[in-house]
């Protein structure tokens, strides 16, 4: 079946899915967005991803029109129905479709958007060589924990990457990390996992929080803490997590190597974990 799309409540082919030109997801940005992972025909840790969904939508104002158990049965739905072994789910959530207005407009019914496409994984070579990323100075918001759709920022900076060469751009905000364009970071620094607290500045992935405990479970001495620029170009070790990258070696940074330009022992053990969590995931 080719990628599918539910929208408010009708499923049909991806490529025939519309919502309506004045809804303020278009006009303003005006929604929220989450972005999950399939493996093996099930979502990765689909509670963790809709209890953050609805959390965003709580801030901004918006009362979704699904529960969180409606939406968990819809995007299981949407798997059975697309059949792909390895896909990525696509939810977004808009105060729905009005005259443009600034203010919040009354008796407006919010629009619910779920798409289903085809994932083709990372290729194992990059996880062998690592990739290279560049810094820039956050422009952002100052709400960035919201996953709002407002992501012009995160599209300039990817772009300005991509153009120089580098998988990922990393912000910088007063003169430390704060997050990638689309990924957490962690750097090895005196022997311990170092990544950025969670707080308004950075959007904490649910792949973060599970690479967080499994390298405690490990034995890995993770913190979350604050990463200054120096710190972190003098790392032994860097590494992104995210829901399409999983945990990936970062080995160069703005041009320069880190440590000895390979991907680190801790970044892999990290890693090894994170497939043999998948493993051992339970399957309905």
């Amino acid at each position: 079946m080719p990628n599918i799309a539910f929208v408010n409540g009708k499923w049909m082919p991806l490529r025939t899915a519309r919502v309506s030109v004045e809804d303020r997801g278009f006009q303003f940005g005006d929604g929220v967005y989450e972005l999950i992972r399939v493996y093996d025909g099930q979502p990765f840790h689909l509670r963790a991803h809709l209890v953050r969904l609805a959390e965003s939508a709580r801030q901004i104002g918006i009362a979704p029109a699904h529960s969180i158990e409606q939406l968990e049965r819809i995007a299981l739905a949407g798997c059975l129905r697309c059949s792909y072994r390895s896909a990525k789910i696509y939810i977004q959530i808009t105060r729905g479709a009005a005259a443009r207005i600034h203010h919040f407009p009354t008796q407006v019914k919010p629009t619910v958007v779920m798409t289903f496409r085809r994932l083709t994984p990372i290729a194992p070579d990059v996880r062998v060589r690592g990739v290279s990323v560049m810094t820039c100075v956050d422009p952002r918001w100052g709400r960035c924990n919201i996953k709002s759709l407002n992501l012009l920022p995160n599209v300039m900076a990817r772009e300005e990457a991509t153009r120089a060469g580098h998988a990922e751009t990393l912000f910088i905000r007063e003169g430390f990390v704060t997050e990638g364009a689309g990924s957490n970071v962690f750097a090895v620094i005196g022997g311990r996992v170092v990544t950025p607290p969670e707080g308004p500045a950075v959007l904490s992935g649910i792949t973060r929080e599970v690479v967080i405990g499994l390298g405690r479970k490990c034995g890995v001495e993770v913190v979350e803490a604050a990463i200054p620029l120096d710190p972190l170009r003098a790392a032994d070790e860097i590494f992104l997590t995210g829901t399409t990258i999983e945990v990936l070696p970062v080995v160069r940074l703005d041009g320069k190597r880190i440590a000895n330009g390979r991907p680190g022992p801790i970044t892999r053990q990290l890693h090894t974990a994170f497939l043999e969590h998948l493993l051992a995931r339970p399957h309905p």
